[in-house]
């Protein structure tokens, strides 16, 4: 099935088109008070340094990025596989219901597979209820093991 959108690494050149969206993702999970990003710090920390901080994939369409998806690799766990960690999914609310989540999602599976991980893990807001099906609907189940604690130094 042919999509009009294109999903594929993000490059240096993105870091201007990105931010937006990482700011709009500000926006909706309500920390935009606490946003701290900027383009230049997107460019630095995911494409000059090396190793780079994320790693990104983005969806195209019509010569502009209308959804992000920013991850980590975890190389070490008790399964002596690494994992990925899903960071950052956002799709721009025009591109919404078109298969873009789905495709970034895909192509982040994929990227596992090339580096042998064992599972991808993330985190959703309770009150992102859209989100949890979403995740549902692809397959992936709620951990309940669990809890998330924060430390703020």
């Amino acid at each position: 099935m042919s999509h009009p959108f294109h999903i594929r690494p993000a490059v240096a050149a993105d870091s201007e088109a990105l931010w937006p969206l990482m700011r709009d993702l500000a926006v909706f999970e309500h920390y935009i008070d606490s946003f701290a990003i900027t383009p230049d710090i997107v460019r630095h920390c995911g494409f000059e340094k090396n190793p780079p901080d994320f790693q990104c994939l983005v969806a195209e369409a019509n010569g502009g990025l209308v959804g992000m998806l920013v991850y980590y690799l975890l190389p070490y766990t008790a399964q002596n596989r690494p994992a990925l960690y899903m960071k950052e999914l956002y799709v721009a609310e025009e591109a919404r219901g078109a298969g873009v989540g789905e495709a970034l999602m895909q192509a982040l599976a994929e990227a596992a597979r090339r580096h042998g991980c064992a599972q991808i893990k993330w985190t959703v807001a309770p009150w992102n209820e859209a989100g949890q099906r979403f995740y549902q609907r692809l397959g992936a189940v709620e951990n309940r093991d669990w809890l998330n604690y924060e430390w703020n130094v």
